[in-house]
Order: C-alpha cells, then structure tokens, then sequence
C-alpha cells in the first residue's frame, strides 16, 4: 500500500495525484484554526527539504463542514492526521470524527522530543484517542528521541493499530549570502533523502519492539528504496517530498517496487516484509 506522508500533498489542487495513492493523508488538523509560520516556510537543501509550515489549518470544525465533503469524493480511503497540544485535543478531535464514515483511520501526530518523558506524552495521547475512537489509530513518532522503540512499545500498549514513521527531524538552512537563517522559524522539519537512513533505523527497531503495522516514510524516491522500508519491517510506504517534484510517483515507485521483489522472487510486498532481521539473524547464528 503506498499513501502519502501529511503536509507533502494537498489534494484538493492535485486530485489526480492523490487518486494514484492506495489511501490519502491530510494534512494535520488542530482543534483551533492555525495561521502556520511566518515565512519564508520552505528551503531546499542539497538532500532534501525544510519546511515550516506550522501545522497550518482550517481548524477540526471548518475541517469537518467544507473540507470533508470534498476530500470524501477522491474516492480514496481518507485518513485524518490530526495534531494538539494536550491529551484531551487529541481525545476531542478524534471524538469529532469518530462518526464520519468518510474517514479510514486517524493518524496521531505525535512528535515529542521536547518532553521530559516523550514514553509518557504519546502513551497518554494513544490512550485519550483510543478512548475517544473505534477508528484505526495510527501514530506517528518522531526519530528525535532516546529510544523509539520505547515510545513504539508505549504507543502499542496504549492501544494503537499501527505506527507512521517517521515524522521529520529539526534542521536549519542558512542563506548562503547573509549567512543567514533561510526560514522565518529559523528550525524546520527536514525530509527528502537525508532522511531515509534514520527512517530506516526507526522502522528496523520499532519492528524488532512490536508487532504493530508500520507506514515507512522517509526519503523515498524510488522502488528500490520503497522496498528498502520494507525490508527493514514496514508493511506500507508513504512518499512525501518527492510528490512536489514528480506527481507521478506513487505510479512509477509502485511499478518499480513491483519489478524489484520480482527480480528478488518475492511474491508480493509482504513477502519481503522484515527480511532485513531474517538476514540479520542468520549473519550472527553463523
């Protein structure tokens, strides 16, 4: 299955984009409207992206009314990612959608490497969600913490279905004639190919911690890389920054993962599911 990460398309201005994908994300949305950061809002870097848009949103209630609707009528199963700043906003938004048969699953947006317990924060989120939802509850970690597998593990007890990862990392890009930050954030979240050796790191030991189905997200630009996740323990890839440059990925990565398990004599993606920790254990068993 090959979606799209949150924030990298909107599909109301690309529909036929977001009809190639097997489902679509929106963008995150908060309970309260949000202007977003001031710009500039995005740079490029030699590999990748920063970005800071600053979760801006219609807020969950314009959200519902006149963006619902229409994202309902791409035809695509839809999951809402949604974002907050306490346990109960999450619990309120996720209650807000719980009746919208429109709507396939949630993804939390749950990025904490701020927090003096990032374990605690998203095991607090997922169970207020839970709570709050019979949707599937997918939840997205940042790779900005001591140990991702713990907060995985947090995520699973708490009684989410699946993980996304992973969510950007912090970065800064400077202009190279005034040396000065690019962003008006000065910090974004970087994405694009730099990121997919951590994302990989995250999917391998969030698989080896859990038996959650994991979303893959990271750097993905091709089959191969898509297989890459994969193979490292994702069950799903999402593409993000490549879709600003080439809307025709997720029908050329889907083809090219196609004819990259076929060349391997996988039958299909789950086939090759996590057979990077099969390798692994049979390197050290020898």
């Amino acid at each position: 299955m090959i979606l799209n990460a949150s924030g990298c398309l909107d599909a109301l201005t690309a529909p036929d984009v977001a009809r190639a994908l097997d489902v679509f994300v929106t963008k995150t949305v908060t309970p309260l409207p949000r202007e977003g950061n001031a710009p500039v809002r995005i740079a490029e870097t030699d590999l990748g992206m920063l970005n800071s848009i600053g979760l801006a949103n219609p807020g969950i209630d314009r959200f519902i009314t006149r963006h619902l609707p229409k994202l309902a009528r791409l035809g695509v199963p839809l999951w809402v990612s949604v974002g907050g700043s306490s346990a109960e906003d999450y619990s309120d938004i996720c209650s807000r959608l719980d009746d919208h048969v429109e709507v396939a699953a949630i993804e939390l947006n749950v990025s904490c490497p701020n927090v003096e317990s990032p374990t605690a924060a998203t095991a607090q989120i997922v169970a207020a969600a839970r709570l709050a939802t019979r949707k599937p509850i997918w939840t997205k970690l940042s790779a900005a913490v001591p140990d991702i597998a713990e907060v995985a593990r947090a995520a699973d007890e708490a009684g989410a279905d699946g993980l996304s990862l992973v969510n950007t990392i912090r970065g800064i890009a400077l202009d190279e004639r005034t040396l000065r930050p690019v962003l008006g954030s000065v910090v974004g979240g970087l994405s694009g190919p730099a990121l997919r050796p951590v994302a990989l790191a995250a999917v391998y030991a969030c698989r080896a911690a859990t038996e959650l189905a994991i979303v893959g997200m990271g750097g993905v630009r091709s089959g191969l890389d898509a297989l890459e996740l994969i193979a490292a323990g994702a069950n799903h890839v999402a593409l993000g920054t490549v879709l600003f440059a080439d809307p025709d990925a997720p029908s050329r990565v889907r083809a090219e993962l196609a004819s990259e398990l076929a060349t391997r004599g996988y039958a299909d993606s789950d086939a090759a599911t996590a057979s990077a920790h099969a390798a692994s254990l049979s390197t050290t068993t020898t």
